[in-house]
Formats: structure tokens, C-alpha cells, sequence
């Protein structure tokens, strides 16, 4: 797929977010290795910690489908009264998640914005130190 056209596809997800509290309107569009996209916003609640990020809403859509083989995600944010104007990185939960079912060397994470510019990176580059689930089961 077209990292544009996923990017198109973050942009429209954003317009289903619910941020009263923050004002911060996020995103994102999952492509999974078989060409099928899951989209996802952010989620928020007044006790901020059940709030859900764009990009684990996408992940675990895809995940409670049977999904788990992923190419990219393309992730866009920004002030909700207006279309994002800035890159949108994912935070530090939203990487580890991706940890948990990406290849960080070959998975591609797509910041883009309004204009459809995008800047790409891979997973590892955006979580160099992350950890999978070899490293937690040692037995």
C-alpha cells in the first residue's frame, strides 16, 4: 500500500477521537501483512489511565480479529480544532506494544501530517532498547 494513502487513512481515523480532556486528536492506520488495514483513534476517560492511544486502539483491533502479522502503522495528531500541523510520534506503552507482535528491524512506523508529508522509521529505530516476549519468558 501506499504510505500515502495510509497516511490519508490516519488522517480520517482522527476525526473519530474522543480527547475532551487533552484537546490532542490522534489517528492511526495499521497495515497488516496481508494488505488489510485497521484503523484506530484515541480513546480518552476522565481517570486518564483507561485512556487508549490511536495506535494500541488500531493494534488490538487487528489483534481480536486474529491479526498478527503487521507491515506498518502511519500515525498522525495534533490539536483537535484543526488538521495536524506537526509529526506525531507514539508513545513509550504504544512502541512496546508494537514490540509485542512486530519485527523491530523490518516494521515501519509512518509520522505524517495534513500536507500527506510523511517521515518513516523503524521500530527499533524509534524503541532501540525494546524488549519482546523471548526476554520475559526464560524459564
Amino acid at each position: 500500500m501506499d504510505k500515502t494513502k495510509l497516511v490519508e487513512l490516519a488522517l480520517e481515523a482522527r476525526h473519530f477521537s474522543y480527547c475532551p480532556y487533552s484537546g490532542f486528536a490522534v489517528g492511526a492506520a495499521l497495515l497488516c501483512e496481508d494488505g488489510t488495514v485497521y484503523t484506530g483513534c484515541n480513546i480518552e476517560n476522565a481517570a486518564f489511565t483507561p485512556t487508549s492511544c490511536a495506535e494500541r486502539t488500531a493494534f488490538f483491533k487487528a489483534v481480536s480479529e486474529g491479526k498478527r502479522s503487521f507491515l506498518a502503522i502511519a500515525v498522525v495528531g495534533g490539536p483537535s480544532e484543526r488538521e495536524p500541523e506537526d509529526f506525531c510520534a507514539p508513545c513509550g506503552v504504544c512502541r512496546q506494544v508494537m514490540m509485542e507482535f512486530c519485527d523491530p528491524k523490518a516494521f515501519r512506523v509512518i509520522l505524517g501530517k495534513k500536507d500527506l508529508e510523511y517521515r518513516e522509521y523503524t521500530l527499533e529505530e524509534i524503541l532501540p532498547l525494546g524488549f519482546a516476549g523471548e526476554e520475559v519468558n526464560r524459564k
